[in-house]
């Protein structure tokens, strides 16, 4: 009987010392940690031209209004692959258009519209200023949305530099609020995108009459090319610090 009460007090003895080294582990580990916000603004040029080319046909038929349209557009997309340009369809549509009769104060059928669109892009500006003086003015095409862009070849290597410089302007950030105590941001131990962001504007932006280009803006210079402004990029992140 006594050595089973020495053998239960060990145990409990034993027990108070590890709960008590497990204490003081957890306390000499814990982990202070500061959560900050961090931001950069970078931009990236536009590097692409783009216009749209639209064809559309009208016919009280359907099958021939849907004939007409695509072979015009066959023709257009023949010449498109012949030229140093992508192209994608952006649409292609077929529909019964009406119209309100006021004297008759009825709908009235007009017949089957067929709208089939593409947008043809080029890194020289000067293809697709060639393109617009091709098919600017010709019966049943039209061309709109006269623009530049910022491929994503171009804008992946401008953001990936972005986010590094978001987590850098964290740190810094954490460092001013905890230098008054002597301390410092030490190991990253997260950080998560809190908004990535893509400011298209201003750039240039035309209005397509004829075979000229009106631009909204002053986007043009002095030699007649066409020049616009870079896209803005913002990133926003969330980062997590150790504190040292």
């Amino acid at each position: 009987m006594k050595k089973t009460v020495i053998w239960i007090a060990s145990v409990i003895g034993m027990g108070a010392v590890m709960a008590l080294v497990f204490d003081t582990f957890t306390k000499t580990n814990e982990v202070r940690t500061i959560n900050v916000g961090g931001e950069c603004l970078t931009s990236a040029p536009k590097d692409r031209t783009a216009i749209t080319l639209r064809v559309t046909t009208l016919d009280k038929n359907a099958a021939l209004s849907m004939k007409m349209a695509t072979e015009k557009m066959a023709t257009i997309t023949n010449y498109l692959k012949t030229i140093d340009a992508k192209m994608q369809t952006t649409e292609f549509n077929s529909y019964e258009k009406t119209e309100w009769d006021h004297n008759a104060q009825k709908s009235v059928n007009l017949g089957t519209e067929t709208r089939i669109a593409v947008e043809v892009s080029a890194k020289d500006p000067a293809i697709i200023e060639d393109v617009l003086n091709k098919y600017a003015g010709m019966e049943d095409v039209f061309t709109e949305n006269f623009r530049m862009f910022t491929s994503a070849e171009t804008l992946k290597p401008a953001l990936e530099k972005c986010l590094g410089a978001a987590v850098e302007d964290a740190r810094a950030r954490a460092n001013a609020l905890v230098a008054t105590n002597g301390l410092k941001a030490g190991k990253l131990l997260s950080v998560s995108y809190d908004n990535v962001s893509y400011n298209e504007r201003p750039y240039a932006n035309y209005r397509v009459m004829g075979a000229k280009m009106a631009s909204t803006e002053a986007a043009m210079d002095t030699g007649g090319s066409i020049v616009g402004k870079d896209t803005e990029i913002t990133v926003n992140v969330s980062a997590t610090f150790e504190i040292k």
